[in-house]
């Protein structure tokens, strides 16, 4: 894997799921939201093929090609993982608050080590969206992270620019929160720089609702980063399915979605723009196995969603698993266990 990871070096990391999507199970939930029509599903293409409707000229700086083009000039990057004050002690793993370089931004977050001298596989973790005024460290991937430390994994999870301690990023809200993907892959690097007790080998990423979103970027953007993805309840792959559902809806965001539109155009006017921002425009860039899960009571993040986005990701070739959990919402309450059961053994069988 590490071999892979290092000829990949020249990937790069993506800018994250552009909308303050759907909540975690650790924050209150939205209201029920009206399950839009299944998207339209476009072929998937490549950062490098000239066949889509990405640009092939100069990107757009608010792109995933653009993000790529600044890790292949080594200007995304991950290091000073340092570990802080222990917040949670059981018999078989303790959690520590963490601090980290991504981007040029300092991030926290907080990481669940189990114990023993290891080295252990690790998953990074993406929360899903909670109003950053309300976030506190490490909330949204709570359960998962003390799960995943009970059955000897390293978890990080990921406190995103402009959340908790972390520093806030330089475009804002027009940075469409892509940054997220930028701070999570800035993770991965991190980890890999860090002395502790983790296998580097062995480096999946996990993700909830918007973090799943922001999963699905990394993957296509940087092939061989980690050995595998898993995500929970996603967002849409279609940056405009998750701008219709949540920011021109929305009262309280109305002069966001105004500026965002002001800045880059409708996406009916405006296509190339939100095709780049978009994972699903790239899956034929995707070389991991992905684990899916959805229910289909799911009012926040309908399941067509991740339906089309199963559809695309097979059609591109990608070794995908799609769950799917009767009458289980978005949260993920009565079947979590069942859920988390079939991701350890499909991160079992690939993070080897």
């Amino acid at each position: 894997m590490r071999g892979r990871w290092r000829r990949a070096a020249a990937t790069a990391a993506v800018l994250a799921l552009l909308v303050a999507g759907c909540s975690e199970a650790d924050a209150p939930e939205p209201p029920d939201a009206q399950t839009p029509p299944a998207s339209t599903d476009s072929s998937a293409g490549s950062l490098t093929d000239s066949s889509t409707t990405a640009p092939t000229s100069a990107p757009h700086p608010v792109s995933l090609p653009a993000l790529r083009a600044r890790h292949e000039s080594g200007d995304l990057t991950g290091s000073r993982l340092r570990l802080g004050r222990e917040v949670l002690r059981t018999p078989r793993h303790t959690q520590y608050d963490v601090t980290y370089r991504a981007g040029g931004l300092r991030l926290t977050g907080r990481i669940a080590v189990p114990e023993g001298p290891g080295p252990f596989p690790v998953v990074v973790l993406a929360h899903g969206y909670i109003d950053p005024d309300r976030y506190a460290g490490g909330q949204g991937l709570t359960r998962e992270r003390a799960w995943f430390g009970e059955r000897g994994y390293a978890a990080l999870h990921v406190d995103y620019r402009g959340h908790a301690g972390s520093a806030d990023g330089p475009l804002g809200e027009l940075d469409m929160r892509m940054g997220y993907t930028e701070d999570v892959i800035g993770a991965v690097q991190a980890l890999r720089a860090w002395d502790g007790p983790v296998d580097d080998e062995r480096i999946g990423l996990v993700g909830r609702s918007m973090g799943g979103g922001v999963v699905y970027n990394a993957l296509v953007v940087a092939p061989g980063l980690v050995d595998a993805g898993v995500v929970f309840a996603p967002v849409s792959s279609r940056a405009e399915d998750n701008f219709e559902q949540w920011i021109r809806p929305d009262p309280a965001r109305s002069g966001v979605a105004r500026r965002i539109l002001r800045t880059y155009g409708e996406p009916a006017a405006n296509p190339a723009f939100w095709d780049g921002i978009s994972a699903r425009t790239y899956f034929a860039d995707l070389t991991e196995p992905v684990l899916v899960h959805h229910g289909t009571a799911d009012d926040t993040c309908p399941i067509a969603w991740s339906r089309a986005t199963v559809r695309a990701m097979r059609r591109a070739g990608v070794d995908v698993t799609f769950e799917v959990y009767q009458g289980e919402g978005h949260a993920f309450g009565p079947q979590f266990e069942d859920a988390m059961q079939r991701t350890e053994t499909f991160l079992r069988t690939h993070l080897r």
